[in-house]
Order: C-alpha cells, then structure tokens, then sequence
C-alpha cells in the first residue's frame, strides 16, 4: 500500500533496470527490499555491501542531493556511523526523480531490547549531536522546523484527528504549555533534525550508526533534543538531558517539536503505517508522563 497521494511505483525490477542502464557494473548484484517504516525513501539491499535508496515523491528528491553533498564532509567529525553515499542515479522514462547507492550499514532500528544500557545509549547520542553542533556551520543548508507558534493551527487539528488513540485533551494542554515558551532566537548549529527510532541503529546493545540525513542542515539546537522522548524513557531520558546540558527553554521547544511530529504522523498514516503510527503514539505518551 502506497503511503503518499501521488507515490511513484517501486520494485525490485524497476530498481534492477535502473542499476542495469546506469550502473552496468553492478547489475549483477541481486536485489532485495528493505521493509521498514520509512516514509520517505524505498530501500533495496544490492548484493551484500550496497543499498539503494528512492525518493518516493518529488518533494523528498533534493533529500538525497543534500546528503550526497554533505555526509562526506559531516563523517569525519561524528563518533556513530553514518551513511556513505556512493554513486548518484539520474531520473529516466521509467523514474523520475534522482536516486543514489550507499554503504550497506549493518544494524537494527533502535528497540528498548536491544539496548543493554539505554543511559549508555543516552550518552552515546548526546555525544553525536555535541559533535554535530562543533561542526563549522558555513554555507550549510538550512534545517529544523518551524518556530511552535507557527505550528500551533496545524498540531491542534492533528490532535483532534487522533482522539480515538491519544489522549488528546491531556496533549493539548502540554501543547498550549509549551506554546508559552519564549522563541528562539540563537546561533543556528549543525542539526540531524530527525532523530526517531527507525534513523538510529543498534549493534550488538550498543548505538551504532545514525541515518536518514535529508532534513539535516543548521538551525534551532532543539530539533536534535526530540530524541529525548521519541527514543527514550525517563531514564534515557535523564541522561540525555544532563548529557547535553539542556536548558529550560531549549527542553520546552524540543518537546513542541516532538508533539508537533507525532500528532501529524498519527492520522497521516494511521492505516498505511501503523507500526510508525505506534512509535507516534509512544513519544506521546511519553510526552505526557513527564510533569509539566
């Protein structure tokens, strides 16, 4: 089931002819989907060292061109891993948007039981975004969302179409909480500006790798801080506060920015992605166990 109106078809045969035509060299890799809860890209495995990644609307095309440009200058300064792009596809008759090839990353989705230590892991993506915010900020694109006030129409309706599976009066008084939170105006850093469970990796209980760098460019430091509810509880949660040493204004933005992503992704894709639909419900819950 296609996830967006207007979702171009993609399978393992098209991605077969398009290696095929452009990247000859490869086509005798065997291909095989990667099923995720990914929204934006559709995944193929090509042989054991290589994936395939394909935009799923035009919208999300420049996503790819911004990390073919970026990740290689990013890499060297981050302790977890993070996506090597390889080689760029071109659109075709069959395809219409750019495509890329990266490095295979070995891992699985952040789940609390593969996690030996979540305070370790806590740590460990504290320390990935303080690296992060040191990289040199010049002629980055830019990153992040928009200030909450300017979210608030948008989240409300989200959370009145989610009553039958949130607690949406319970949501909306955090939400009119946090909209009281002065706007920031600081130095814009480097951001990830999507840290969700299914963009962190775990190997063998430790954080691995990070992925899904499309929206990544320089803005408000808090949009990396989302993490502290749509990955962890509160002792994750704890620790990655102390970790990056977050104030009181940055913590009440983040967490807008969190509800804000979670109350559109639940009616969005309440019947296409119901497993993405559960990881919004979590960070809501979350949300609203913390005192406020």
């Amino acid at each position: 089931m296609n996830m967006h109106a207007g979702e171009v078809a993609i399978d393992a045969a098209l991605v077969a002819r398009l290696v095929a035509a452009q990247l000859p060299h490869l086509a005798t890799q065997p291909i095989q989907a990667v099923h995720s809860i990914g929204t934006v890209n559709a995944i193929y495995r090509l042989g054991d060292e290589l994936c395939v990644r394909l935009p799923r609307l035009a919208a999300w095309a420049a996503d790819l061109e911004r990390e073919q440009a970026w990740l290689p200058y990013l890499a060297p300064h981050l302790s977890l891993r993070i996506p090597t792009p390889l080689a760029r596809g071109e659109p075709s008759d069959e395809y219409p948007f750019p495509w890329a090839i990266y490095r295979w990353i070995d891992g699985r989705p952040y789940h609390d039981d593969l996690i030996a230590d979540e305070r370790r892991a806590a740590v460990d993506l504290a320390q990935f975004v303080i690296e992060l915010r040191r990289i040199d900020p010049r002629g980055a694109p830019a990153g992040g969302r928009r200030p909450l006030n300017e979210l608030d129409a948008q989240t409300r309706t989200a959370l009145a179409d989610s009553q039958s599976l949130i607690d949406t009066p319970a949501a909306l008084a955090v939400w009119r909480y946090l909209l009281a939170t002065p706007a920031w105006h600081g130095t814009p850093v480097w951001i990830h500006a999507d840290l969700l469970r299914p963009n962190l990796l775990v190997e063998s209980g430790r954080l691995y790798a990070v992925i899904d760098f499309g929206g990544a460019g320089v803005g408000d430091p808090a949009a990396d801080v989302i993490a502290a509810w749509s990955v962890f509880g509160p002792a994750g949660r704890a620790a990655f506060r102390t970790a990056l040493g977050v104030d009181d204004p940055t913590w009440h933005r983040a967490c807008g920015y969190a509800l804000h992503q979670a109350a559109l992704i639940i009616p969005y894709y309440s019947e296409t992605n119901p497993a993405f639909v559960a990881l919004a419900r979590r960070t809501i819950a979350q949300i609203l166990s913390d005192p406020w």
